[in-house]
């Protein structure tokens, strides 16, 4: 399967919304493939690659991720085939299982997410294939739901967001492939290894399945400066409960603890100081002065068996949208 390299424009809000459509035509003519869009408090995604679709002709479009927490089975579907529609063909869609923050923020549940997450799946193939949705799940239900229109009838790819192995295996079996956020080569490898476990469950071939990881990065005169703006988002990710332990199964987890236990007593800066070249250097994060380096940089996750890799770009200086300018523009 081919390596192809994709973008992420909302990674920490930073970018203001107009810029996004320029800024999507950029990364169309400099050979991103796909440009993608997460889901938490930031930036809506919806707004986002909705401007993308309508601006671009062949720039992929995805969801990176939509979580199940945050809308119905049936509306997901009706957002899905819409988006495929205005971009004529080009919508990736991802979702994920969430966490128990996001849980909280929306007042809902987070419980069971195995079995959430394959009842939803199944509502929302089955509602994308314009079908009337008779389905009375344990945690979903949705009767006589039906898409007023006709669908393309193109097959929308699935891609399910997995760290650990059962949802990973999950993603081989139901799904087209897996997403996969703040994971190092060998987490990678692990993950490879249960999705296509996975596929070849369900009777299909593993080889078929994606592969997506993202990586975060930065380009700056100098290193420091680069690791100091994605030191920010390390410590968010650190002090987020769920991440937390995904950090402390890859083998940082004194780290953390300390990092925690210093933003408790002294807030966040105090725990961004404690972030040690051990944990920086073990994650998908790369500080850089140009280009080349983050090329550089991202051949370990392909060789691991990526076959995307997300580059959600962090900026370095307030000049957000001119530093992404330079970066997609050196790109190619």
């Amino acid at each position: 399967m081919d390596t192809r390299i994709d973008i992420e424009f909302n990674s920490g809000a930073q970018l203001p919304m107009y810029a996004i459509p320029e800024l999507a035509r950029m990364a169309e003519d400099h050979g991103f493939d796909c440009a993608w869009g997460g889901e938490a408090n930031n930036k809506d995604p919806t707004v986002m690659l909705a401007a993308i679709a309508a601006t671009t002709k062949r720039l992929k479009i995805g969801s990176a991720i939509y979580h199940i927490l945050g809308r119905t089975p049936a509306t997901l579907a009706l957002q899905a085939v819409g988006f495929d529609e205005l971009s004529q063909g080009r919508f990736l869609l991802g979702i994920g299982s969430s966490n128990q923050t996001i849980a909280k923020w929306h007042g809902v549940p987070f419980d069971h997410p195995l079995g959430r997450v394959k009842e939803y799946l199944e509502i929302v193939r089955l509602a994308m294939q314009g079908e009337k949705l008779n389905f009375d799940g344990k945690f979903f239900s949705a009767s006589r739901f039906k898409i007023a229109f006709k669908p393309s009838g193109r097959k929308i790819p699935i891609y399910l967001a997995a760290f650990g192995p059962k949802m990973s295996r999950l993603a081989g079996s139901h799904t087209d492939g897996v997403l996969i956020n703040m994971a190092d080569p060998a987490q990678i490898r692990r993950i490879v290894g249960e999705v296509h476990s996975g596929a070849r469950e369900a009777g299909e071939d593993p080889e078929s399945r994606e592969i997506i990881c993202k990586v975060r990065c930065s380009v700056a005169e100098n290193y420091g400066q680069a690791r100091e703006a994605l030191s920010g988002v390390l410590t968010y990710y650190a002090l987020a409960d769920y991440y937390r332990d995904l950090l402390s199964r890859m083998g940082f987890g004194s780290e953390v603890e300390a990092m925690r236990d210093a933003w408790r007593s002294s807030g966040f800066q105090a725990a961004r100081a404690l972030i040690t070249d051990r944990l920086f250097n073990g994650l998908p994060l790369i500080a850089a002065t140009s280009v080349e380096e983050v090329r550089s940089g991202i051949k370990p996750y392909f060789e691991a068996g990526a076959t995307r890799v997300i580059l959600p770009y962090v900026a370095s200086s307030g000049d957000v949208v001119g530093e992404m300018k330079r970066f997609i523009s050196s790109w190619t």
